[in-house]
């Protein structure tokens, strides 16, 4: 595999929240399954006591996790958040910032954790309508409840004095945010590496995307690398796996892209949006076999299939079952919008084939959003409302799985609110996801210097391999053609100048 030659990278750190960042990282904490709940104060005495072990400088502070069914797991534990009062805060009630920033708690929530002092600001009591002001600290101490990742160790495809170029896996996210802290990229390196090490990512992935990405050792190289992506000067190529036969040659999808709720991450095809582009090109076309394999009536899951007489009932209301068989998918971003990837196959028709928010038949109707870039089949309004209830009350309910029996199974297994409460907090406890929650069909394949001088890539995922009873490529090849394709608009990605204005 080719090495970096100039090793670059900065810390294109992104926050670890937007709205609110850890007082404490808590990363040294030891949590078994016996283990109901951490303390503050606990995980800061382990911190504090915990050294190298004895003729080992460089030894690790013990994880804080327990593996189990396949999971990365933490045990409860109590946290404080604390952050200035920020400028679009200053002049409203305290109460009211809870409850339209945060909305993983009800409004009553958050007024009994005000009047109990779970919310304090300055370190003081105060009332739900205390008025905010700039220079006031507010923090929230919680009982917190991390969601079981991937227990999927974290590869590392090269690693030198400046820099380490890990293949990610899926259902793990970079940075501590939302629901999850310690069962994060960054802190499981962190308990792997010692308390004092501190990662530098210079890109980011979502967190169901798995592949390469860079963690910078110190910021001179992390702002190096940056630089490079900034500029276009470094190619990415993603790998991905869509409903249907995707069309032959390269297609290149220029439509711009709009963030519609950003507290929810969803984003759409606007001709306000911002600039984007994407070039497509099909590695794979796998059929489905013949003939399609239903439950015999004997089987727990027969009940809740279509029976024949229904199934072509199903099949008109469902007009994408039709995009038979699923593709293999090359994917070069030219530009770097979030989730643009994953709306641009959208738009296309064709979307990632286990995609919870862009193939899911529940928020975007039969026609999975394709090809409505003035929203005149779905109201911004109703898919945000729609996409709300997912995970709450409803499935996520991704549309084409390659099996119909499988996704049965799986949606049984789905995340969801369990009806239990915590005994400690009161707070709704999750179930566990299920496999593909954790996965998305979405793969970091490759970065690449548009100059020639590093260059890596990684292996394809297991999904994108041929399936049983196929012939298929097992790999990639250079990106020529893709390039090729966008090379008089984006002359950067082919290590060419590109034409200077005069000024």
């Amino acid at each position: 595999m080719p090495s970096i030659a100039t090793h670059t990278a900065e810390k294109t750190a992104e926050k670890i929240a937007e709205n609110m960042s850890p007082a404490t990282t808590a990363s040294t904490a030891t949590a078994m399954p016996g283990i109901e709940s951490l303390s503050v104060d606990d995980v800061a005495a382990v911190k504090t006591s915990i050294g190298p072990s004895e003729g080992d400088t460089t030894a690790a502070s013990p994880a804080p996790y327990y593996f189990e069914n396949g999971l990365r797991r933490v045990a409860p534990y109590h946290f404080t958040y604390k952050t200035w009062c920020k400028e679009r805060w200053r002049g409203r009630e305290l109460l009211d910032v809870f409850e339209s920033e945060f909305r993983d708690r009800p409004s009553a929530h958050y007024k009994n954790a005000i009047e109990t002092g779970q919310i304090c600001v300055d370190g003081n009591v105060v009332s739900p309508n205390h008025i905010l002001k700039n220079g006031t600290l507010v923090s929230h101490t919680i009982h917190r409840h991390e969601p079981p990742v991937s227990g999927a160790p974290i590869g590392i495809l090269h690693e030198d004095d400046d820099m380490i170029v890990i293949n990610k896996p899926s259902g793990i996210p970079v940075h501590p945010a939302g629901r999850y802290s310690l069962n994060s990229v960054t802190e499981i390196m962190r308990s792997e590496r010692g308390p004092e090490w501190i990662a530098y990512p210079c890109n980011r992935l979502d967190r169901l995307t798995s592949g390469i990405m860079f963690v910078a050792k110190h910021p001179g190289s992390a702002k190096s690398l940056s630089q490079q992506i900034r500029q276009r000067s470094v190619r990415k190529e993603y790998i991905a796996r869509v409903i249907g036969d995707f069309p032959d040659g390269e297609v290149v999808c220029n439509q711009p892209i709009l963030s519609i709720s950003p507290k929810l991450g969803l984003n759409r095809i606007r001709a306000a949006g911002k600039s984007a582009r994407t070039v497509f090109k099909k590695l794979a076309y796998y059929p489905p076999l013949e003939p399609r394999v239903r439950p015999p009536p004997s089987s727990d899951v027969s009940a809740e299939m279509p029976g024949s007489i229904e199934t072509s009932a199903e099949e008109k209301s469902r007009p994408w079952i039709h995009k038979e068989g699923y593709s293999i998918v090359r994917c070069l971003p030219v530009t770097g919008r979030t989730h643009q990837i994953r709306v641009h196959l959208q738009h296309l028709g064709h979307p990632i084939q286990n995609d919870p928010i862009y193939a899911n038949q529940k928020v975007w109707g039969i026609t999975l959003g394709s090809n409505d870039p003035d929203a005149l089949e779905n109201t911004d309004e109703d898919i945000i409302a729609r996409l709300n209830r997912m995970g709450k009350d409803d499935v996520a309910d991704a549309v084409a799985y390659h099996d119909e029996v499988v996704d049965l199974y799986n949606k049984k297994k789905a995340e969801r609110m369990s009806g239990e409460l915590c005994e400690t907090c009161d707070t709704p406890l999750y179930t566990d996801p299920g496999e593909h929650e954790l996965s998305l069909y979405l793969h970091s394949l490759r970065y690449e210097d548009a100059g020639g001088s590093w260059a890596y890539v990684s292996p394809l995922p297991d999904w994108a391999l041929p399936p049983p009873g196929f012939r298929g490529p097992v790999e990639v090849g250079n990106l020529d053609e893709l390039v090729d394709a966008v090379r008089e608009e984006n002359p950067e990605l082919a290590g060419e100048q590109p034409p200077h204005c005069s000024t």
